[in-house]
């Protein structure tokens, strides 16, 4: 019997959806750079984090470029005495509510070092803030600040920090939930697996980033 027009509608859809994932999970990484990332905002401000290049969060605070507070000129001075503390190499931005203007505010920055800017996707963000993974990971931070961390290394390893969260959560198909559940999650499943990442190999990196945390808290609090 052939399949029903709701079953290829399905099916497609479920291409479609494990094709966007892969390649998000197969984006080039930048690699071992200094990278700012900033969750943007306008009510609330951008949060913003500074990571060293082995992925360690070393600051955060918030900016306020936008209305209705609109402290642009605080602002500016911030970034440009974060980047120039830390060293940073590239700044990631969410591609959430008020992305295009935070990035057009960052690029008409003058920077005493040379700064890439990229935009980069937040979708799983808030999921990933506040789940488990995240806590472990950096369990002297509310879900603002985690979410922020999240966006970063997005920028320098796409699959190890997409493999923290629930294909489902990262918000690339459609219809995902029209479609058969344990079809979808197959599928998606095989395109993690396909990318190099077994469940195996995701609790091993998600293990190895925690541990490193905790090692460093230790030899810094005795």
């Amino acid at each position: 019997m052939p399949p029903s027009v709701k079953e290829q509608a399905d099916d497609e859809a479920i291409r479609v959806f494990a094709e966007n994932l892969r390649q998000l999970l197969l984006a080039p990484p930048l690699g071992q750079k200094r990278v700012m990332g900033i969750d943007p905002g306008f009510r609330t401000g951008c949060k913003v984090v500074c990571l060293d290049a082995q992925g360690n969060l070393v600051h955060n605070e918030n900016i306020y470029p936008h209305p209705p507070v609109d402290k642009k000129t605080e602002a500016a001075s911030k970034l440009r005495k974060m980047i120039e503390a830390y060293k940073i190499e590239a700044i990631a931005i969410g591609n959430g509510t008020a992305s295009r203007e935070t990035e057009n505010f960052v690029t008409h920055q003058q920077f005493d070092r040379p700064v890439q800017v990229f935009v980069v996707s937040e979708q799983g963000a808030s999921i990933y803030s506040a789940s488990k993974t995240a806590r472990d990971e950096f369990p002297d931070y509310d879900v603002t600040v985690r979410g922020a961390v999240s966006i970063a290394p997005r920028l320098m390893d796409p699959l190890a920090e997409l493999v923290k969260i629930d294909p489902k959560s990262i918000g690339v198909g459609q219809y995902q939930h029209d479609v058969g559940q344990a079809k979808l999650k197959k599928s998606l499943d095989q395109t993690v697996e396909n990318c190099g990442m077994s469940e195996t190999t995701k609790g091993s990196v998600i293990k190895k980033r925690i541990l490193a945390i905790f090692l460093r808290h230790y030899s810094a609090n005795g």
